[in-house]
């Protein structure tokens, strides 16, 4: 019998999560948060309702202070600030000391720019784990401008 590897294992937490978030999250993505502290989960978070907490302030909220965490989530930070502060941001300053992403969040406006943030304050950042299965379940909630699948698809390929 395969055993899970623990960074799949605290993402699928976050996957789990991230289906609380619907169908009140939408039109924002379904995202899932977990804190990790030492091997164990400290606290969950999910996509608010729209103008409420992200699932990363959801998580922290939850929290008075960090201690030695690692962040598990389902689509990369926001790193602008748009009905809520961006999320990137708010786990830089909680200190939180790595963070694992599933995906990069295709959106125009973010594109890899929540990591860069990230990796600039010196925070670790890994990409990738358990990406075929978040990429299946948020793939139909990603509300990305036609032109821009188009214009990335290209880029992909060329």
């Amino acid at each position: 019998m395969k055993t899970l590897d623990p960074s799949a294992f605290f993402m699928r937490q976050a996957l789990a999560a991230s289906r609380l978030a619907l169908p009140h999250c939408l039109p924002n993505p379904p995202v899932g948060c977990v804190l990790v502290s030492r091997g164990t989960i400290v606290a969950r978070g999910h996509t608010q309702p729209p103008g409420h907490c992200h699932a990363e302030a959801h998580a922290l909220s939850q929290l008075a202070t960090a201690s030695d965490l690692e962040a598990f989530v389902t689509l990369e930070p926001c790193s602008f600030h748009g009905r809520t502060p961006s999320c990137a941001q708010a786990l830089i300053d909680f200190g939180i000391r790595r963070v694992n992403v599933a995906m990069i969040d295709p959106h125009p406006l973010n594109q890899g720019r929540g990591i860069e943030m990230m990796r600039r304050a010196g925070i670790e950042v890994r990409i990738g784990i358990e990406q075929a299965l978040m990429a299946r379940f948020i793939s139909p909630h990603l509300d990305i401008d036609p032109r821009y699948q188009s214009l990335k698809c290209c880029q992909e390929f060329s």
